[in-house]
């Protein structure tokens, strides 16, 4: 007998020590438990610690109520202006009422999930490429309520959505930098007519200044050439001022006329050529007398075959010879 009634209380034992273990159940802080007792719902949400539970009749449900951090897959779409994009995402959101996540929605985590995705594309759609681009402050502000409208139903609330990459076709980078690198091109020519046109006037100014003074004109190149050489790398070459060319020349005008003068001089009479005798009432250039006898005429010899001809344009020019006077 005694044996007996210890195996029965053993046995009593074990099976109440496996029912105490089948009932206790442990919420942790970040939890909430919802109990269904015989499929329904009961109104008590079990809070965070030790709980118990019925074992066969009543089943607990642990809800995680820290916020999750979800990515929505990469959507590919088309902008308004017609261009392809691939836009991806990411949503915060948290459980703020664990019954209706567990009653209302089968799995909340599936549905915040196509949710996301459906209105990501929504989005790509009603946007602009230059807004999904540089607007996205308010993009994410629409695809947020977009997604926590039906969400709060389910007891989620959506906490942050973010638009994290927008990818875009290669040729239309390419079209984007080209634009991008005109419009540089454009501001920098800007720029620079801009600094032209002030330092235009700046030089125009200062001009008028220099030509009221010319000895500034002096210091200025003065300082340019300091400023020059000062480098030490380059070959310096001073021009001369055009006041110290004009002076050198008006210096050399006396000189000039002084060398001219003696040039100028007049220049004494030749001695005239001496006379034959016989020939002195004739002039330097005897013209035969009509009264003077004809001399007979000598054919002049041939000249010799091997003599080469001699032009009378290239020919030296021979002096007249005198003719002897004829005798009476």
């Amino acid at each position: 007998m005694v044996q007996e009634l210890v195996i029965a209380i053993v046995g009593a034992a074990s099976a109440g020590a496996l029912y105490m273990a089948a009932a206790a159940k442990v919420v942790k802080q970040y939890e909430r438990g919802v109990v269904l007792r015989l499929g329904r719902l009961r109104n008590d949400v079990r809070g965070p610690g030790f709980t118990m539970v019925l074992p066969g009749i009543e089943r607990l449900r642990k809800v995680n109520m820290q916020i999750v951090t979800m990515p929505v897959p990469a959507q590919d779409g088309i902008t308004r202006d017609n261009v392809t994009v691939r836009v991806d995402a990411v949503i915060y959101f948290k459980v703020v009422d664990a019954a209706s996540a567990v009653i209302q929605v089968e799995d909340y985590r599936f549905a915040v999930s196509q949710m996301a995705q459906t209105s990501l594309r929504s989005i790509i759609g009603k946007s602009d490429l230059d807004d999904l681009l540089s607007n996205r402050e308010k993009l994410n502000q629409g695809l947020e309520l977009m997604i926590d409208s039906p969400a709060v139903g389910w007891g989620v609330q959506i906490d942050r959505v973010e638009i994290k990459d927008v990818s875009l076709p290669e040729t239309m980078k390419r079209s984007m930098a080209r634009q991008a690198e005109a419009d540089r091109e454009r501001r920098a020519r800007v720029i620079n007519a801009d600094a032209e046109l002030q330092a235009s006037k700046k030089l125009a100014e200062a001009a008028k200044e220099m030509s009221s003074q010319p000895a500034a004109l002096q210091l200025r190149l003065l300082q340019t050439v300091v400023a020059v050489a000062a480098e030490k790398n380059s070959t310096l070459v001073l021009p001369f001022p055009v006041e110290l060319l004009r002076f050198l020349e008006r210096a050399q005008q006396p000189v000039q006329q002084q060398v001219r003068q003696p040039q100028q001089a007049v220049r004494p009479p030749q001695p005239a050529q001496a006379q034959r005798p016989g020939q002195a009432q004739r002039p330097a250039q005897a013209q035969r007398p009509a009264q003077a006898q004809p001399q007979p005429s000598v054919a002049p010899a041939p000249p010799p075959a091997s003599a080469p001809a001699v032009s009378s344009a290239t020919a030296p020019a021979r002096p007249p010879r005198p003719k002897p006077l004829a005798r009476h």
